[in-house]
C-alpha cells in the first residue's frame, strides 16, 4: 500500500479528475458498438477508479457510480 499526502486543494482536484473518469467511463460501457474484450477491460479499469473515489467520496456521491457497476453484471 502507498500513502501520500494531499492538501485540500488537491484532494478536490483528485476527486473531480476521479468522476470525471467514472462518467466518461459510464458512458464508454453504455455504447452498444464496443465488443466484449473491450467492455471488459473499461469494467475493470472501472472498478479501480471506483474503489480509489469510494475513498474520498461520501456515500451519496458514491451511489451515483455504485449504478454503474450493478449494471455491467
Amino acid at each position: 500500500m502507498l500513502g501520500m499526502l494531499f492538501t485540500d486543494k488537491e484532494c478536490k482536484e483528485l476527486d473531480y479528475m476521479l468522476r470525471k473518469e467514472l462518467d466518461e467511463m459510464l458512458l464508454d460501457m453504455s455504447d452498444r458498438r464496443l465488443d466484449g474484450p473491450v467492455k471488459e477491460a473499461i469494467t475493470s479499469r472501472y472498478k479501480i477508479i471506483f474503489r480509489m473515489y469510494a475513498r474520498m467520496a461520501s456515500p451519496r456521491e458514491l451511489s451515483r457510480y455504485a449504478i454503474g457497476l450493478r449494471s455491467q453484471h
